[in-house]
């Protein structure tokens, strides 16, 4: 009986998904942090609000130029790999159809079988079979830097507006303990989704990012604390 059965993939989501996590995640932990070290000092409420904003701001523009220079980076390699492969191509064909046939027989395939499915792919796409099958490169991981960047400062932001809002809704002497329990909440939250969308377990993914970010939150509060003092 014949059906119509997909079976669900995870990986074509890895470029954006990972972006946006990193994203989410670093705006809430870094601005929440910043939040929790400035309060921990002494400060008032609304120098701790135009630190956190300033945080958000300048750190969603560090993760979309960061993010943009990095990929742009795989992605100049990408091209200039494929460049070389389609330089390979035209000089020298027979070589590279050998090199495809002894990939395909490392594989598994047997030496006659591995001849003819090189021929056939080359036929078909020579350029695609060697970026997939030589170089690792397909359409799902090819490196998109607009994408990644655009993605890694929209995250950002939106995690850094957890804390800043919670700054202006709450009275000046509970903002550390809200500012903290709110992002804290927002990360476990963050790590269930990201699992949840990228097919993997939601309990290590919520343990492993608010255990970090308590962390995070623990040792900026720690420093303020004790800098606050000391100038004080």
């Amino acid at each position: 009986m014949e059906t119509n059965h997909i079976e669900p993939h995870y990986v074509d989501r890895v470029g954006w998904l990972r972006a946006a996590v990193l994203g989410a995640n670093d705006g809430i932990v870094s601005t929440a942090s910043l939040i929790a070290g400035v309060a921990s000092a002494g400060m008032a409420a609304p120098e701790i609000l135009l630190a956190g904003i300033a945080g958000l701001v300048a750190g969603a523009m560090s993760m979309a130029a960061g993010e943009y220079v990095s990929v742009s980076s795989q992605a100049d390699s990408e091209k200039s790999d494929l460049a070389r492969e389609a330089r390979g191509l035209v000089e020298q064909p027979e070589f590279e159809r050998r090199e495809l046939a002894q990939i395909y027989i490392g594989r598994g395939l047997t030496p006659e079988l591995a001849e003819q499915v090189a021929v056939q792919l080359m036929e078909h796409d020579a350029l695609g079979a060697h970026a997939r099958d030589e170089l690792g490169i397909s359409h799902v991981i090819t490196a998109r830097p607009i994408q990644a960047g655009l993605a890694s400062a929209a995250a950002f932001t939106a995690g850094a507006a957890l804390p800043v809002v919670s700054v202006l809704l709450t009275p000046e002497v509970f903002i550390t303990e809200v500012a903290t329990g709110v992002s804290l909440l927002a990360l476990a939250l963050l790590g269930a989704v990201s699992a949840r969308a990228g097919g993997s377990g939601i309990i290590p993914a919520v343990l492993r990012v608010t255990f970090w970010g308590a962390l995070a939150m623990a040792a900026t509060a720690g420093v303020g604390y004790l800098f606050g003092t000391t100038v004080v």
